[in-house]
């Protein structure tokens, strides 16, 4: 179970990289397409956390 929370945490990790990354001089116009691929690996992998989490929760109760 570990392993799974921490590759989703490695998702996360990646696409924070992913915003910040600079791409080189003919990639320039896919800057839009990248930036958008992270916001939304981003948010998948949180959401699955927080799924995860409150799963985790309830099945404590």
């Amino acid at each position: 179970m570990s392993g799974f929370i921490f590759l989703m945490l490695a998702g996360i990790l990646a696409g924070f990289a992913l915003i910040n990354i600079t791409l080189p001089a003919f990639l320039t116009s896919l800057g839009p397409v990248a930036t958008g691929i992270a916001i939304l690996a981003i948010s998948l992998f949180s959401f699955v956390l927080i799924v995860k989490g409150i799963i985790a929760l309830l099945k404590k109760c």
